[in-house]
């Protein structure tokens, strides 16, 4: 069983990856969609726009970081909770976070 311990997070990490991948285009999209809702734009400003003032730029970053934050958690969880019940096995190397 301990063998079978240390080799699941290496196996795991191609299936995070494509987690990561599906769990960023997720929040991608719903940042769009959020912008929409809350601007009324099509488009969040870019930093370098010089048309846009600080509280735009400020703002769009504070609510796409906080959409990629939860998405990510949420993606994250979700496939460690599958490969547990999957595997009876947890598959992070060891307890705490990544960052």
């Amino acid at each position: 069983m301990a063998k079978k311990k240390r080799k699941l997070p290496f196996a795991y990490q191609p299936l995070g990856f494509a987690l990561g991948w599906v769990g960023g285009s997720l929040a991608g999209l719903a940042f769009q969609k959020t912008w929409k809702v809350v601007r009324h734009e099509d488009d969040a400003p870019d930093a370098l726009d010089p048309d846009r003032g600080w509280g735009e730029i400020l703002l769009a970053a504070a609510v796409q970081g906080a959409i990629f934050a939860v998405v990510r958690s949420a993606v994250d969880r979700a496939g460690a909770k599958a490969i547990e019940r999957r595997t009876g096995i947890w598959p992070a190397k060891e307890k705490g976070g990544r960052d």
